[in-house]
């Protein structure tokens, strides 16, 4: 059945754009790692286009790695801090969801939950956490830790920590705030409430200073895609990023994540799945097909060789650019995406060489790159879109803001025309954009349950 509902759309942000020599094509800003009128700009193109939100990606750490590869590859070297980028772009936007990736291996419950609360406020409703465990051993060893703490450790601090926050945000009810200057009382003290958190992991007693935000509480948007990533999205996330690379696959996990939210008292609706998908597009497939060839054409050798090593999980040191891929140096099973792993494995099996398999890699690294004309691209997303495997997409444009421009200028009027994508949004927060609920305060839920089997009783 013809959904009724509208695709939501979203801008992933690496500073240059997504393929890792972004930063040398002309349509990029050279300087715009340390310059916030470009950050500004992307925000304020993804706004006028009535996206729903910029999506800021974030690892606490520089990369490490071959010094060769890295100082051609400024993505993680040189960036802003997140949370105060979003800070900035609140008062500098006014409808775009404002979308902030913090790990819950390397905050505090409390400062991450006020500073969020905080820009929730500032930007009148359009915060977003996104929420992550981190995955990257270099991470550790700015936080007193030895690399990478283990996966289950890092879900169960995970799991303690979002429910810690949602109790501190649940702190004053929405209505706490009497300002009545007749009595002099500010707020309803019977309407503020102390958490005394003490866990495995925590002990914060609250309350959270600062008052309930436009939301109830910030959207919360999750990337994972492990078992334990699933549960935690099905019990608290609104928006999930996914990578899953093929139709199959994603409608396959469209549908566990959503028929697992009724174990948690949530409908489907209340959560949006939203892939990321890398764009070529272009007027021709020819002149779609030309972007891609610049961009591989520009990665250097090294930069190729370490992205690939590190997705393959193999050592490539040594093996000339124009030898075949030595098979006998592939994984048993993927890093990544499998969909992907299994296009480059049988790449590898027809003898291609380690050059030829980057310049894929490089058009191809998230498993579901797209490249082509507006109806090309148009397709691709009603056919995911309609066939239940994605409510929306994450763009992870190949260079900001040039591809951010082609995307606004092609591809949307072709969404409107199919009544795919909206002509204005919906409401003012970013809850209201996606078409998910306010979540309602804990203590006010059980004061109104109490009331309803008082009344019961009384009946």
């Amino acid at each position: 059945m013809k959904r009724s509902d509208k695709l939501k759309l979203g801008t992933f942000v690496y500073t240059f754009g997504y393929n890792p020599a972004g930063w040398l094509h002309p349509g990029s800003d050279v300087h715009g790692a340390n310059d916030f009128r470009h950050l500004l700009k992307v925000a304020q193109l993804s706004e006028a286009a009535k996206f729903d939100f910029m999506f800021m990606a974030d690892s606490p750490a520089a990369a490490i790695g071959d010094p060769e590869a890295l100082c051609r590859l400024p993505t993680k070297m040189n960036r802003f801090e997140p949370l105060s980028l979003i800070s900035a772009l609140a008062v500098s936007t006014s409808r775009l969801g404002l979308v902030a990736t913090a790990s819950t291996s390397y905050y505090e419950p409390f400062n991450l939950a006020r500073i969020f609360a905080s820009v929730d406020h500032l930007s009148g409703g359009r915060a977003c956490w996104n929420v992550v465990t981190s995955d990257h051993d270099e991470t550790g060893y700015n936080f007193n830790r030895e690399g990478l703490d283990p996966h289950a450790l890092r879900y169960e601090r995970g799991k303690e920590f979002v429910d810690v926050v949602f109790g501190l945000w649940d702190s004053f009810e929405q209505d706490a705030l009497l300002l009545d200057r007749a009595s002099g009382v500010y707020y309803d003290k019977d309407k503020l409430h102390t958490l005394n958190h003490k866990g495995k992991h925590f002990q914060v007693r609250g309350p959270l200073n600062i008052a309930a935000t436009p939301q109830g509480r910030p959207v919360i948007a999750q990337a994972g895609g492990s078992e334990a990533g699933i549960e935690l999205a099905a019990e608290t996330a609104e928006l999930v990023f996914s990578l899953a690379s093929n139709f199959e696959r994603s409608q396959a996990f469209y549908a566990t994540l959503k028929d697992r939210m009724a174990k948690f008292g949530r409908a489907p609706d209340d959560l949006k799945v939203m892939p990321g998908v890398v764009l070529n597009v272009g007027r021709t497939e020819a002149e779609a097909r030309e972007k891609v060839e610049f961009l591989a054409g520009k990665l250097h050798p090294d930069v190729g060789r370490a992205m690939l090593a590190e997705f393959l999980e193999a050592d490539l040191s040594g093996v000339p650019l124009d030898a075949p891929f030595p098979k006998d140096r592939l994984p048993a099973a993927p890093k990544g995406s499998k969909a992907l792993f299994d296009e480059l494995t049988d790449f590898v099996m027809k003898g291609h060489t380690v050059g030829e398999l980057i310049h894929l890699f490089s058009e191809k690294h998230t498993g579901n790159g797209i490249t082509g004309t507006p109806q090309v691209v148009a397709d691709f997303m009603e056919e995911w879109f309609q066939g239940r495997a994605a409510d929306g997409f994450i763009l992870m444009f190949p260079t900001l803001p040039s591809a951010l421009e082609d995307f606004v200028e092609l591809v949307v009027p072709e969404l409107r025309r199919r009544g795919l994508f909206r002509d204005e949004y919906e409401g003012t927060t970013l809850r209201a954009n996606l078409g998910v609920p306010v979540p309602e305060n804990r203590y006010a839920l059980a004061r109104r349950q109490r009331g309803m089997a008082a009344s019961a009783a009384g009946a």
